[in-house]
């Protein structure tokens, strides 16, 4: 089968195979899985929006692709380059390639060390540039997400929410990287920051060419900012699709019950909202067979049987449900 989401005449930047991560449980023999066997494409210049609940695990996809986690099985293709093989060595100069946005801008942002130090600090690891030079980058960086360059000799604690996400992507820019991972880059944000950050990766992907792979689970934003959409639960990945298609169509329940909880900015209009019984299963032992079938509104004996694959149910359009018409 050809991969999820593949695309005629675009360019893979990155293939995640059948990506494994399981945490042990102190004083046990269980383990959390937190994912377990995720495959999907990025391409190159998109935006793929990856969404679910709270503990689904997409935020440990986003570290395991950029090995600041280290997976238990699978495979992470950047440009036809294994990185779950590289050494440290190896590693380092990839890294400069990917880079990531953490959702927390003030806990991601060291305190003690001044915006010139912050951005600056990715150009010394690698060896970039002389301290005028790197000083030069940081202002142009700066100048590029919309702050004033003399803010480099200011301190974290001086900024707004915003502001700091704002020095937190420049920082992602500093090493012109090819993919970016955004993990929740605006759920601490007021709805009227996150537009703008939003806008500020949209301008940015336009100019320098950016791939980004968006984790959220503000289903809005990822609406406006991605291309694709996958969707996961529990560890899986139950559907891909084009942002549009996906939101106009979805063919999972659960993908149907997540779109239905989206607020409507009218009082007058009404959504036929889907309620979900029951709680997210322990990720130690998920269900057998389909791992969404006990709080699932359509369920059967036979979706706890079979654990469903990610399958092609129309061009471009992948689901993992057994009562999905054509599955």
């Amino acid at each position: 089968m050809e991969s999820n989401g593949a695309k005629a005449g675009k360019k893979r930047l990155v293939q995640i195979k059948n990506l494994v991560k399981h945490f042990p449980v102190e004083n046990s023999d269980d383990v959390v899985k937190a994912v377990d066997g995720v495959s999907f494409d990025i391409f190159a210049g998109e935006t793929l929006g990856l969404v679910g609940e709270s503990g689904c695990g997409k935020s440990t996809v986003g570290r395991c692709i950029l090995r600041l986690i280290e997976p238990t099985s699978g495979e992470v293709i950047f440009e036809d380059k294994d990185v779950l093989a590289l050494s440290k060595n190896e590693l380092r100069p990839l890294r400069r390639e990917m880079q990531i946005i953490f959702q927390d801008p003030y806990a991601s942002l060291n305190p003690r060390l001044s915006v010139l130090s912050i951005i600056s600090e990715p150009l010394k690891i690698h060896g970039i540039g002389n301290k005028n030079e790197q000083k030069d980058r940081v202002a142009e960086l700066l100048k590029k997400v919309g702050l004033d360059a003399n803010y480099m000799f200011r301190y974290p604690h001086e900024f707004s929410g915003g502001q700091r996400q704002r020095l937190g992507v420049a920082r992602a820019l500093a090493l012109s990287p090819k993919l970016i991972i955004a993990d929740e880059p605006v759920s601490a944000l007021d709805v009227s920051v996150q537009a703008q950050v939003v806008n500020l990766l949209q301008d940015l992907q336009a100019e320098l060419g950016l791939t980004y792979l968006f984790i959220s689970h503000g289903l809005a934003v990822v609406e406006h900012i991605s291309n694709r959409v996958a969707v996961m639960y529990l560890g899986k990945i139950v559907e891909i699709a084009e942002a549009q298609e996906l939101y106009e169509n979805p063919l999972h329940p659960y993908t149907q019950a997540l779109l239905s909880a989206i607020p409507i900015p009218d009082p007058k209009m009404k959504r036929n909202r889907i309620v979900l019984k029951g709680d997210v299963p322990t990720p130690i032992n998920p269900p057998f067979g389909c791992r969404f079938r006990t709080r699932c509104p359509i369920a059967s004996e036979e979706c706890a049987q079979i654990e469903p694959e990610l399958r092609e149910i129309t061009s471009g359009h992948f689901s993992a449900c057994l009562k999905t018409k054509g599955y």
